[in-house]
């Protein structure tokens, strides 16, 4: 890996220009992280007029922190805001803001950093610096700790609680209750003196050059007096706590890092591995496992997806091969009896969404953390599971029991046999119909897709692989052979999705790509559609490969799937043209995604997806899947 000294010095030369002190004195420590500063921008106070966009979350917590504007400043932490899709408030503007007691001066030094994995407030004084950092220690806390060098005795206390929170005294804790039972608890050093009144709270704590303070958040008053025994423990040991919080993180960065990659592609990366962390979320509820949700800036992500955690755990296989297994678990602790694994689960299993799957790629992701650990006791666990969810498809979505799949539904609906695709809107749907596929729970469209049969066949692959680790037979039907021919069109010299009556489907769309990803393509077949490929009206466009030919007359550049750029498409393309030995021209349009994406490498979150022509952000922010799939295009280029 590079030399943290290298790190830091070369971030503070490239952006020295636009970072405030609180963040040029970080990047000389010997944390990597600091080489790294502003990685977002979250600023946002509560109240005012423009809309949030992303908050500052950790370690698996459903709750997070903005930090506060300068035109609206609190001196303290935005928040805590509770991001449970049901229940989306914030519990405070600032549940602990920092208050000299003998008067502050020098206003205009205030500045706010965000560190992967921390942020940071610095405020300016005639005689010195308070400086606060917040970190997550854990799903449930996060821990802010206040340096002093200013020679002034501090208090906290909290700003604009929201009106339904009633406070109390337990110890050195406040506790802010919530009738949805919700709970804030602010636990602070023994020799703190606390007083609650006035739907508020003031602590005044003696002159120290270092203070803490444990903000909790807890969804039930169970789990207030259960947790608030490990609070006092990081409160009574906060170096130990802080440790392993810079341990986590360190081996996020190192894990992922290459010794051998421009500074801002670097950055890049660790904008990606942040997006994944930030949306990391703890069991609850009806999500029995730990996961990782598509965005935690919009409400109605806040659950797991099956083919979007198929595509997280394969990022978040090399730094966090743990998390990767437990999202895994997650969505098969849903499996159906016949083998379906179904689109989405929430913490509310009375929300789940099993109307329809999603195009498999697990075994893929299986893969993925398999090389990354050698797990081999995790293979043993997944294999039956896996391979009943394989030969669901032949069983419940092969109308006419060719070996060829189409996407359906459990409903007979052509809307959730969309989004079993997972391309909702796509054009070559625009003419599909139903058919019944003889019992009432299983429906296909009447055409058969050329991304879910390449799918398919890498499934299959990657089973025979564990078969052969584990010792297992592989008994499951296998057409990969018959797949190149089929779904390719010799006139057109692309891959189309076909009726079952033999028709090509539609026209030159990102589907097609899956064919290279997955090498089914032949090399003759990969060569003729080279010119489409490459043709700068089509597919080759400013930032590459649309989800359909920027020149069709349906393309649309805010059509969702009928024209934008899906990261994960653009992906399955450029890998796929690895796969067949473009390996420069993989770089070079590698570089332009990485180059031309707007905000990606400034403090911009990265989208859901992105102007085909322009580059411009669209759609949800802090978008796990686009981070994913950055992670995996930094990973192979130059290679």
């Amino acid at each position: 890996m590079k030399s943290l000294l290298y790190l830091a010095l070369t971030a503070l030369g490239t952006a020295a220009a636009i970072i405030p002190a609180a963040c040029t004195e970080a990047a000389a420590s010997e944390e990597m992280r600091y080489s790294y500063p502003n990685i977002f921008d979250i600023s946002y106070t509560p109240d005012t007029l423009h809309r949030c966009t992303g908050w500052f979350t950790d370690a698996g917590a459903w709750f997070g922190f903005t930090a506060p504007e300068k035109e609206a400043w609190t001196n303290g932490f935005c928040g805590p805001f509770s991001l449970d899709m049901n229940r989306r408030q914030w519990l405070a503007k600032t549940a602990v803001a920092v208050i000299p007691q003998n008067g502050k001066t020098a206003a205009q030094t205030d500045s706010v950093c965000y560190y992967p994995g921390e942020l940071r407030i610095i405020s300016g004084f005639q005689d010195g610096e308070v400086t606060q950092r917040l970190n997550f220690i854990n799903a449930n806390s996060a821990l802010l700790t206040i340096d002093n060098t200013a020679g002034k005795e501090l208090s906290y206390t909290g700003i604009d609680w929201a009106p339904e929170i009633s406070l109390s005294l337990q110890g050195n804790t406040v506790v802010a209750s919530h009738p949805t039972g919700e709970t804030v608890a602010l636990t602070f050093s023994p020799d703190v003196e606390i007083s609650v009144a006035d739907h508020n709270y003031h602590a005044e704590a003696p002159k120290h050059d270092k203070d803490y303070v444990v903000i909790s958040m807890f969804d039930s008053p169970e789990a207030l007096s259960s947790g608030l025994a490990t609070v006092e423990g990081i409160i009574s040991d906060p170096s130990a706590a802080l440790a392993d919080n810079r341990k986590r993180w360190e081996g996020y960065l190192t894990k992922t890092l290459r010794d051998d990659m421009p500074d801002d592609y670097d950055r890049i990366a660790v904008k990606a591995i942040t997006t994944l962390v930030s949306n990391h979320r703890s069991a609850r509820g009806g999500l029995l496992h730990d996961g990782i949700i598509p965005s935690h800036a919009v409400g109605y992500f806040v659950g797991l997806w099956a083919w979007d955690s198929w595509r997280f755990c394969a990022g978040a296989a090399t730094f966090d091969p743990e998390l990767a297994k437990n999202n895994v678990r997650a969505m098969f602790d849903y499996q159906q009896p016949d083998g379906m694994i179904i689109d989405c689960i929430y913490t509310d299993p009375a929300e789940n969404n099993a109307r329809n799957s999603k195009p498999p790629l697990v075994c893929w992701c299986v893969d993925k953390i398999w090389e990354a650990t050698g797990d081999k006791a995790f293979l043993a666990e997944m294999y039956p599971q896996l391979l009943s969810y394989y030969k669901w498809w032949f069983e419940k979505r092969d109308h006419d029991h060719n070996g060829i799949c189409e996407y359906g539904a459990t409903d007979g609906t052509l809307e959730a046999a969309a989004w079993e695709s997972g391309m909702d809107n796509a054009i070559r749907f625009d003419d599909t119909k139903m058919l019944q596929n003889g019992s009432e729970d299983a429906w296909s469209m009447d055409q058969e897709s050329v991304d879910l049969n390449a799918y398919i066949a890498n499934e299959c692959k990657y089973l025979k692989k564990f078969a052969e680790i584990l010792g297992e037979k592989f008994d499951a039907p296998d057409h990969t052979s018959e797949l190149a021919a089929y779904f390719y069109d010799p006139e057109r010299k692309f891959f189309f999705d076909r009726t079952l009556d033999g028709k090509f489907v539609g026209d030159p769309g990102c589907e097609a790509y899956t064919m290279l990803w997955t090498g089914l393509a032949t090399p003759q077949q990969v060569e003729e559609m080279m010119p489409v490929l490459r043709d700068e009206k089509k597919f080759s466009t400013y930032i590459p490969f649309p989800t359909i030919a920027a020149d069709n007359p349906k393309y649309n550049p805010r059509g969702y799937w009928r024209g934008p750029i899906w990261l994960d498409q653009t992906y399955f393309a450029i890998n796929g043209l690895r796969n067949y030995g473009y390996n420069e021209l993989a770089d070079e349009y590698t570089r332009q995604v990485f180059d031309r994406l707007d905000g990606l490498k400034e403090g911009a979150p990265i989208h859901e997806n992105y102007g085909t022509h322009t580059g411009e952000r669209l759609k949800a922010p802090h978008f796990s899947w686009s981070a994913s799939h950055l992670i995996m295009l930094y990973n192979e280029y130059g290679k």
